[in-house]
């Protein structure tokens, strides 16, 4: 599973709350907002959760979760960036640490999910910002993609790989999918999901959860 950093780690945020920080990153279309719609649902009996969206110039992420209604309005927040998506979640990313500290201060959460604008193989999560992060792709892109590479197919916890059930329509061959992704990965895992057959992100799901068990708020509060 994903690796913990230790509370030796200068890179860490200072933990006011036990918040678990899960960014996720991804492509523009790769099912960024829909996956966190699923977790919202798969964990609404079960976690306290808060929800932040980047977009560029619109609130629309924000606003699709709203509609959607799978969790109330006052625990979703959208930040309008105006900048390059990896710029807000990496580079500066007090616009999004203000935002997270706010609902973390109001609501108590045990889980946080922070969505990135669309962007690119490159984007990464600042460490100073989330504890893990998610990295979705879709096989619409076609089955290139795991092996291209870049720091979001090859250092992310998780990669996810999404719209598995478009596979046979875009002629993309999972198994390249899954053996390029183990080649540029090692040891880190790959999910293969549709949330169109599987509308609670079951595996996605699971994953969190095995984290949260691991997870020890009381290591970062120091730094």
């Amino acid at each position: 599973m994903g690796a913990h950093h230790g509370p030796d780690d200068p890179h860490r945020h200072t933990h006011a709350g036990d918040a678990l920080r899960i960014g996720i990153g991804g492509p523009v279309g790769s099912g960024k907002t829909e996956l966190v719609g699923a977790l919202c649902r798969a964990f609404a009996e079960e976690l306290e959760m808060v929800v932040v969206t980047n977009d560029v110039f619109t609130m629309e992420d924000a606003a699709i979760l709203e509609r959607k209604a799978v969790i109330p309005v006052e625990r979703i927040a959208g930040v309008q960036t105006g900048c390059c998506p990896h710029t807000a979640i990496r580079d500066d990313i007090s616009e999004n640490l203000d935002v997270v500290e706010r609902l973390e201060a109001k609501f108590k959460p045990d889980l946080v999910l922070l969505e990135s604008g669309g962007d690119n193989l490159t984007a990464t999560f600042s460490k100073a910002l989330v504890d893990l992060q998610l990295f979705v792709i879709d096989v619409a892109g076609g089955d290139k993609v795991p092996r291209k590479g870049g720091p979001g197919i090859t250092t992310s916890d998780l990669l996810v790989i999404n719209k598995t059930d478009l596979a046979p329509l875009v002629h993309a061959d999972l198994d390249v999918m899954r053996r390029d992704a183990d080649e540029k990965r090692g040891d880190l895992p790959t999910a293969f999901i549709s949330l169109t057959e599987d509308p609670l992100a079951t595996d996605i799901a699971t994953w969190i959860r095995q984290q949260l068990g691991e997870w020890d708020p009381g290591a970062h509060h120091e730094h």
